[in-house]
Protein backbone atom coordinates (compact mmCIF):
# COMPACT_ATOMS: atom_id res chain seq x y z
CA UNK A 1 0.00 0.00 0.00
CA UNK A 2 1.49 3.86 -0.72
CA UNK A 3 1.84 6.00 1.84
CA UNK A 4 -0.28 8.30 0.44
CA UNK A 5 -2.88 6.07 0.70
CA UNK A 6 -2.36 5.27 3.48
CA UNK A 7 -2.49 8.77 4.77
CA UNK A 8 -5.95 9.23 2.97
CA UNK A 9 -7.06 6.55 4.74
CA UNK A 10 -6.20 7.46 8.18
CA UNK A 11 -7.09 11.28 7.38
CA UNK A 12 -10.67 9.47 5.98
CA UNK A 13 -11.14 7.79 9.68
CA UNK A 14 -10.33 11.56 11.66
CA UNK A 15 -13.36 13.21 8.84
CA UNK A 16 -15.73 10.29 9.84
CA UNK A 17 -15.65 11.19 13.44
CA UNK A 18 -14.98 15.35 13.46
CA UNK A 19 -16.60 15.54 17.01
CA UNK A 20 -15.04 13.15 18.78
CA UNK A 21 -11.25 14.10 17.00
CA UNK A 22 -12.29 17.98 17.84
CA UNK A 23 -12.81 16.99 21.05
CA UNK A 24 -9.87 14.56 21.19
CA UNK A 25 -7.89 18.24 20.18
CA UNK A 26 -9.00 19.88 22.56
CA UNK A 27 -6.55 18.75 25.45
CA UNK A 28 -3.61 19.36 23.16
CA UNK A 29 -5.24 22.88 22.07
CA UNK A 30 -5.15 23.84 25.66
CA UNK A 31 -1.91 21.94 26.77
CA UNK A 32 -0.47 24.25 23.76
CA UNK A 33 -1.87 27.41 24.50
CA UNK A 34 -1.14 27.24 28.39
CA UNK A 35 2.71 26.88 27.68
CA UNK A 36 2.92 29.69 24.94
CA UNK A 37 0.67 31.99 27.19
CA UNK A 38 2.61 31.30 30.69
CA UNK A 39 6.17 31.60 28.75
CA UNK A 40 4.92 34.95 27.30
CA UNK A 41 4.12 36.06 30.93
CA UNK A 42 7.58 34.85 32.24
CA UNK A 43 9.62 36.39 28.93
CA UNK A 44 7.51 39.55 29.83
CA UNK A 45 8.56 39.68 33.36
CA UNK A 46 12.21 39.25 32.45
CA UNK A 47 12.09 41.99 29.68
CA UNK A 48 9.91 44.16 32.11
CA UNK A 49 12.98 43.33 34.79
CA UNK A 50 15.47 44.01 32.24
CA UNK A 51 13.97 47.58 31.46
CA UNK A 52 13.85 48.77 34.56
CA UNK A 53 17.08 48.26 35.47
CA UNK A 54 18.37 50.29 32.38
CA UNK A 55 16.08 52.87 33.12
CA UNK A 56 18.17 53.19 36.06
CA UNK A 57 21.14 53.34 34.11
CA UNK A 58 23.90 50.77 33.87
CA UNK A 59 27.18 52.75 35.80
CA UNK A 60 24.77 53.01 38.92
CA UNK A 61 26.28 51.84 41.87
CA UNK A 62 24.56 51.71 45.01
CA UNK A 63 25.56 51.87 48.79
CA UNK A 64 23.69 50.44 51.39
CA UNK A 65 24.02 49.83 55.35
CA UNK A 66 25.15 45.95 56.27
CA UNK A 67 24.59 44.48 59.63
CA UNK A 68 28.29 42.73 60.28
CA UNK A 69 29.04 39.55 62.75
CA UNK A 70 31.47 39.51 65.42
CA UNK A 71 32.65 35.77 66.80
CA UNK A 72 29.79 34.22 65.02
CA UNK A 73 26.96 36.74 66.39
CA UNK A 74 25.10 38.96 63.83
CA UNK A 75 25.11 42.81 65.10
CA UNK A 76 21.35 43.76 65.33
CA UNK A 77 22.46 47.81 64.60
CA UNK A 78 23.66 48.84 61.41
CA UNK A 79 26.38 51.41 61.19
CA UNK A 80 24.58 54.49 59.95
CA UNK A 81 25.61 56.26 56.59
CA UNK A 82 25.59 59.83 56.86
CA UNK A 83 26.11 63.35 54.54
CA UNK A 84 30.05 62.92 56.43
CA UNK A 85 30.28 59.76 53.91
CA UNK A 86 29.16 61.40 51.02
CA UNK A 87 31.52 64.23 51.77
CA UNK A 88 34.33 62.13 51.56
CA UNK A 89 33.46 60.21 48.69
CA UNK A 90 33.15 63.70 46.77
CA UNK A 91 36.80 64.86 48.39
CA UNK A 92 38.67 61.08 47.58
CA UNK A 93 36.71 59.86 44.64
CA UNK A 94 38.16 60.12 41.36
CA UNK A 95 36.46 57.39 39.12
CA UNK A 96 32.75 58.89 39.74
CA UNK A 97 30.65 61.19 38.39
CA UNK A 98 27.54 61.97 40.56
CA UNK A 99 26.60 61.72 44.23
CA UNK A 100 22.95 60.92 45.16
CA UNK A 101 22.53 60.43 48.86
CA UNK A 102 18.91 60.28 50.27
CA UNK A 103 16.42 59.12 52.77
CA UNK A 104 13.11 57.71 52.33
CA UNK A 105 9.87 56.81 53.98
CA UNK A 106 6.33 56.24 53.44
CA UNK A 107 4.17 59.01 54.64
CA UNK A 108 0.64 60.67 54.23
CA UNK A 109 0.33 63.37 51.38
CA UNK A 110 -2.94 65.33 51.72
CA UNK A 111 -3.99 68.21 48.59
CA UNK A 112 -7.43 70.13 49.45
CA UNK A 113 -9.61 67.33 50.37
CA UNK A 114 -7.70 64.30 48.78
CA UNK A 115 -4.91 62.45 50.69
CA UNK A 116 -1.98 59.47 49.67
CA UNK A 117 0.44 57.53 50.88
CA UNK A 118 3.51 58.02 48.86
CA UNK A 119 7.45 57.67 49.28
CA UNK A 120 8.98 60.45 50.41
CA UNK A 121 12.45 60.80 49.14
CA UNK A 122 15.18 63.55 50.31
CA UNK A 123 17.32 63.86 48.15
CA UNK A 124 20.03 66.21 46.40
CA UNK A 125 18.71 68.53 43.09
CA UNK A 126 20.31 65.97 40.94
CA UNK A 127 18.25 63.08 41.95
CA UNK A 128 16.66 63.34 38.14
CA UNK A 129 19.95 63.04 36.18
CA UNK A 130 21.27 60.17 38.64
CA UNK A 131 18.24 57.84 38.19
CA UNK A 132 17.48 58.79 34.79
CA UNK A 133 14.29 60.88 35.01
CA UNK A 134 12.75 63.81 32.95
CA UNK A 135 10.84 66.45 34.11
CA UNK A 136 7.52 66.72 32.52
CA UNK A 137 6.27 70.11 33.91
CA UNK A 138 8.15 72.74 36.10
CA UNK A 139 11.66 72.56 37.26
CA UNK A 140 13.45 70.02 39.81
CA UNK A 141 14.04 72.04 42.93
CA UNK A 142 18.13 73.65 43.15
CA UNK A 143 20.73 73.47 45.03
CA UNK A 144 20.02 77.07 46.29
CA UNK A 145 16.60 75.08 47.98
CA UNK A 146 18.13 72.41 49.43
CA UNK A 147 20.57 74.90 50.87
CA UNK A 148 18.10 76.87 52.42
CA UNK A 149 15.64 74.04 53.80
CA UNK A 150 13.09 75.18 51.67
CA UNK A 151 9.50 73.35 51.47
CA UNK A 152 9.47 72.32 48.15
CA UNK A 153 7.98 69.56 46.25
CA UNK A 154 8.56 67.45 42.65
CA UNK A 155 6.07 65.19 42.40
CA UNK A 156 6.28 61.19 40.81
CA UNK A 157 3.98 61.16 37.69
CA UNK A 158 1.37 58.41 39.63
CA UNK A 159 0.39 60.90 42.17
CA UNK A 160 -1.69 63.01 39.59
CA UNK A 161 -4.16 59.51 39.42
CA UNK A 162 -4.28 59.20 43.24
CA UNK A 163 -4.94 62.71 43.46
CA UNK A 164 -7.85 63.16 40.60
CA UNK A 165 -5.53 65.43 38.34
CA UNK A 166 -5.33 64.90 34.88
CA UNK A 167 -2.34 67.13 33.34
CA UNK A 168 0.72 67.64 35.30
CA UNK A 169 0.46 71.86 34.89
CA UNK A 170 -2.87 71.70 37.26
CA UNK A 171 -0.05 70.81 39.90
CA UNK A 172 2.68 73.33 39.45
CA UNK A 173 2.49 76.28 42.22
CA UNK A 174 0.14 74.09 44.64
CA UNK A 175 0.52 73.48 47.72
CA UNK A 176 0.78 69.85 49.10
CA UNK A 177 0.87 68.55 52.92
CA UNK A 178 3.30 65.90 53.73
CA UNK A 179 3.46 64.53 57.28
CA UNK A 180 1.17 67.90 57.72
CA UNK A 181 4.07 70.04 56.86
CA UNK A 182 2.92 72.09 53.64
CA UNK A 183 5.18 72.22 50.74
CA UNK A 184 5.11 74.07 47.13
CA UNK A 185 4.95 71.85 43.81
CA UNK A 186 7.32 73.17 41.89
CA UNK A 187 7.47 70.19 39.25
CA UNK A 188 5.99 66.93 37.89
CA UNK A 189 8.30 64.11 36.99
CA UNK A 190 7.49 61.96 33.63
CA UNK A 191 5.88 58.73 33.51
CA UNK A 192 8.92 55.69 33.46
CA UNK A 193 5.79 52.99 33.96
CA UNK A 194 5.32 50.19 36.26
CA UNK A 195 7.97 47.95 34.86
CA UNK A 196 6.58 44.52 36.44
CA UNK A 197 7.22 45.01 40.47
CA UNK A 198 6.90 48.17 42.39
CA UNK A 199 6.05 51.72 40.71
CA UNK A 200 9.08 53.84 40.28
CA UNK A 201 6.59 56.77 39.71
CA UNK A 202 5.12 57.05 42.93
CA UNK A 203 7.44 59.10 44.83
CA UNK A 204 8.04 62.90 46.19
CA UNK A 205 11.38 64.27 45.73
CA UNK A 206 11.88 67.18 48.78
CA UNK A 207 15.88 68.83 49.51
CA UNK A 208 18.13 66.86 51.64
CA UNK A 209 18.50 69.63 54.53
CA UNK A 210 14.31 69.65 54.01
CA UNK A 211 14.02 66.46 54.95
CA UNK A 212 16.84 66.25 57.74
CA UNK A 213 15.74 68.57 59.60
CA UNK A 214 11.84 69.32 59.09
CA UNK A 215 10.41 65.94 57.96
CA UNK A 216 12.98 63.21 59.09
CA UNK A 217 14.21 64.51 61.77
CA UNK A 218 17.38 62.21 61.61
CA UNK A 219 20.96 61.90 59.98
CA UNK A 220 21.07 58.25 58.50
CA UNK A 221 20.90 58.07 55.16
CA UNK A 222 19.01 55.38 53.64
CA UNK A 223 20.89 55.19 50.41
CA UNK A 224 23.89 56.80 48.46
CA UNK A 225 23.83 56.18 44.98
CA UNK A 226 26.78 57.25 42.44
CA UNK A 227 27.65 56.82 38.99
CA UNK A 228 30.79 55.55 37.57
CA UNK A 229 32.13 57.02 34.69
CA UNK A 230 31.78 54.07 32.22
CA UNK A 231 30.98 50.21 32.40
CA UNK A 232 34.21 49.15 31.94
CA UNK A 233 35.60 51.20 35.07
CA UNK A 234 32.57 49.66 37.34
CA UNK A 235 35.23 47.07 39.09
CA UNK A 236 37.59 49.98 39.89
CA UNK A 237 34.78 52.42 40.77
CA UNK A 238 33.78 49.83 43.59
CA UNK A 239 36.92 49.15 44.53
CA UNK A 240 37.97 52.55 44.96
CA UNK A 241 34.49 53.27 46.81
CA UNK A 242 35.03 50.79 49.38
CA UNK A 243 37.94 51.91 50.26
CA UNK A 244 36.70 54.89 50.63
CA UNK A 245 34.10 54.26 52.79
CA UNK A 246 36.13 51.85 55.01
CA UNK A 247 38.01 54.77 55.79
CA UNK A 248 35.29 57.08 56.56
CA UNK A 249 33.85 54.48 58.94
CA UNK A 250 37.15 53.48 60.10
CA UNK A 251 37.08 49.49 59.47
CA UNK A 252 40.53 48.20 60.08
CA UNK A 253 42.29 45.69 57.73
CA UNK A 254 40.71 42.00 58.89
CA UNK A 255 37.73 43.31 59.79
CA UNK A 256 34.02 43.25 57.89
CA UNK A 257 32.38 45.64 55.86
CA UNK A 258 29.73 47.46 57.17
CA UNK A 259 28.06 48.84 54.13
CA UNK A 260 27.89 47.32 50.71
CA UNK A 261 27.65 48.27 47.02
CA UNK A 262 25.67 46.61 44.71
CA UNK A 263 26.01 47.48 40.83
CA UNK A 264 23.00 47.62 38.56
CA UNK A 265 24.05 44.37 37.01
CA UNK A 266 23.97 42.74 40.46
CA UNK A 267 20.28 43.62 40.24
CA UNK A 268 20.13 42.05 37.15
CA UNK A 269 21.42 39.27 37.41
CA UNK A 270 19.63 38.27 40.47
CA UNK A 271 16.16 38.93 39.36
CA UNK A 272 16.92 37.22 35.89
CA UNK A 273 17.49 34.64 37.39
CA UNK A 274 14.29 34.77 39.71
CA UNK A 275 12.57 35.78 36.65
CA UNK A 276 13.91 32.61 34.75
CA UNK A 277 12.98 30.18 37.26
CA UNK A 278 9.07 31.73 37.34
CA UNK A 279 9.19 30.96 33.51
CA UNK A 280 9.79 27.75 34.29
CA UNK A 281 7.84 26.71 36.35
CA UNK A 282 4.80 28.53 34.53
CA UNK A 283 6.12 26.09 31.57
CA UNK A 284 6.36 23.17 33.64
CA UNK A 285 2.65 23.56 34.77
CA UNK A 286 1.69 24.31 31.26
CA UNK A 287 3.47 21.63 29.71
CA UNK A 288 1.36 19.18 32.45
CA UNK A 289 -1.51 19.79 30.72
CA UNK A 290 -0.27 18.69 26.99
CA UNK A 291 1.02 15.47 28.77
CA UNK A 292 -2.81 15.17 29.71
CA UNK A 293 -4.14 16.01 26.37
CA UNK A 294 -1.44 13.06 24.98
CA UNK A 295 -2.84 10.69 27.53
CA UNK A 296 -6.51 11.57 26.17
CA UNK A 297 -5.11 10.90 22.67
CA UNK A 298 -4.05 7.72 23.53
CA UNK A 299 -7.53 7.20 25.14
CA UNK A 300 -8.91 7.59 22.22
CA UNK A 301 -6.91 5.76 19.70
CA UNK A 302 -7.12 2.52 21.72
CA UNK A 303 -11.08 2.95 21.45
CA UNK A 304 -11.03 3.92 17.94
CA UNK A 305 -8.78 0.38 17.64
CA UNK A 306 -11.39 -1.50 19.37
CA UNK A 307 -13.91 -0.03 17.18
CA UNK A 308 -12.11 -0.53 14.08
CA UNK A 309 -11.22 -4.02 14.84
CA UNK A 310 -13.38 -5.64 12.25
CA UNK A 311 -12.27 -2.88 9.54
CA UNK A 312 -8.61 -3.72 10.18
CA UNK A 313 -8.98 -7.69 9.82
CA UNK A 314 -10.50 -6.76 6.02
CA UNK A 315 -7.70 -4.39 5.77
CA UNK A 316 -5.39 -7.15 6.07
CA UNK A 317 -6.93 -9.72 4.32
CA UNK A 318 -6.72 -7.50 1.64
CA UNK A 319 -3.14 -7.17 1.84
CA UNK A 320 -2.03 -4.45 4.40
CA UNK A 321 1.01 -5.11 6.05
CA UNK A 322 1.47 -4.40 9.64
CA UNK A 323 3.84 -1.29 8.85
CA UNK A 324 0.93 -0.29 7.01
CA UNK A 325 -1.36 -0.34 9.61
CA UNK A 326 1.10 0.85 12.72
CA UNK A 327 1.50 4.17 9.90
CA UNK A 328 -2.50 4.81 9.68
CA UNK A 329 -2.85 4.85 13.16
CA UNK A 330 0.53 7.06 13.96
CA UNK A 331 -0.30 9.19 11.40
CA UNK A 332 -3.94 9.80 12.72
CA UNK A 333 -2.61 10.23 16.31
CA UNK A 334 0.14 13.01 14.73
CA UNK A 335 -2.33 15.03 12.58
CA UNK A 336 -4.66 15.40 15.27
CA UNK A 337 -1.71 16.59 18.19
CA UNK A 338 -0.36 19.05 15.04
CA UNK A 339 -3.62 20.45 14.27
CA UNK A 340 -4.35 20.80 17.77
CA UNK A 341 -0.85 22.41 18.14
CA UNK A 342 -1.80 24.67 15.46
CA UNK A 343 -5.08 25.72 16.86
CA UNK A 344 -3.01 26.12 20.07
CA UNK A 345 -0.52 28.17 18.98
CA UNK A 346 -3.63 30.79 18.45
CA UNK A 347 -5.34 30.28 21.50
CA UNK A 348 -1.58 30.92 22.97
CA UNK A 349 -0.71 34.22 21.51
CA UNK A 350 -4.12 35.26 21.44
CA UNK A 351 -4.45 34.41 25.03
CA UNK A 352 -1.13 36.43 25.21
CA UNK A 353 -2.20 39.61 23.93
CA UNK A 354 -5.32 39.44 25.93
CA UNK A 355 -3.66 39.23 29.38
CA UNK A 356 -1.30 42.53 28.15
CA UNK A 357 -4.69 44.51 27.23
CA UNK A 358 -7.10 43.89 29.74
CA UNK A 359 -5.16 43.05 32.75
CA UNK A 360 -1.74 44.73 31.53
CA UNK A 361 0.74 42.48 31.94
CA UNK A 362 3.84 42.87 30.59
CA UNK A 363 3.63 39.63 27.60
CA UNK A 364 6.03 38.24 25.00
CA UNK A 365 6.12 35.99 23.13
CA UNK A 366 8.83 34.73 21.31
CA UNK A 367 9.22 32.56 17.86
CA UNK A 368 11.07 29.95 19.64
CA UNK A 369 8.64 29.25 22.47
CA UNK A 370 5.94 28.88 19.59
CA UNK A 371 7.89 26.17 17.44
CA UNK A 372 8.89 24.34 21.04
CA UNK A 373 5.14 23.98 22.05
CA UNK A 374 4.40 23.44 18.28
CA UNK A 375 6.80 20.25 18.02
CA UNK A 376 6.38 18.98 21.45
CA UNK A 377 2.52 18.54 20.44
CA UNK A 378 3.72 16.20 17.40
CA UNK A 379 5.96 14.53 20.08
CA UNK A 380 3.13 13.76 22.07
CA UNK A 381 0.86 12.45 18.94
CA UNK A 382 3.72 10.02 18.02
CA UNK A 383 4.56 8.72 21.74
CA UNK A 384 0.64 8.84 22.88
CA UNK A 385 -0.13 7.15 18.92
CA UNK A 386 2.68 4.11 19.25
CA UNK A 387 1.22 1.95 21.20
CA UNK A 388 -2.40 2.29 19.96
CA UNK A 389 -0.61 1.60 16.48
CA UNK A 390 1.22 -1.01 17.61
CA UNK A 391 -1.85 -2.92 18.82
CA UNK A 392 -3.68 -2.22 15.87
CA UNK A 393 -0.80 -3.97 13.35
CA UNK A 394 -0.50 -7.03 15.94
CA UNK A 395 -4.11 -7.90 15.31
CA UNK A 396 -4.52 -11.62 13.74
CA UNK A 397 -6.78 -11.27 10.51
CA UNK A 398 -9.13 -13.99 11.23
CA UNK A 399 -9.66 -12.66 14.98
CA UNK A 400 -10.52 -9.53 13.90
CA UNK A 401 -12.57 -10.76 11.02
CA UNK A 402 -14.58 -12.49 13.14
CA UNK A 403 -14.90 -9.55 15.84
CA UNK A 404 -18.24 -8.09 16.62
Amino acid sequence: MLISETIAVALGALRANKLRSLLTMLGIVIGVGAVIAMVALGNGAQKSVKDRIASLGATMLQVNARRVQSQGVRSQDLKAMTLADVKMIQERATLLTAIQPQQDGRMQVQWGAKNSNSDIVATTSNYASVRKYTVAAGRMFSDAEDYAKQRVAVLGYSLLQQLGVEHPEALIGESIRIRGIQFLVVGVLASKGTGGFGDPDDLILIPMQTGRFRVFGRERLNDINVLARSEGEIPDAMAELTKIMRRAHRIRDGQQDDFQIRAQTDFLATLDETTRTFTYLLAGIATVSLLVGGIGIMNIMLVSVTERTREIGVRKALGATRGNILMQFLIEAVVLCMLGGLIGVGAGVGGALAMSDIFHWNTTVVPESVVIAFAFSAVVGLIFGVWPARRASSLDPIQALRYE
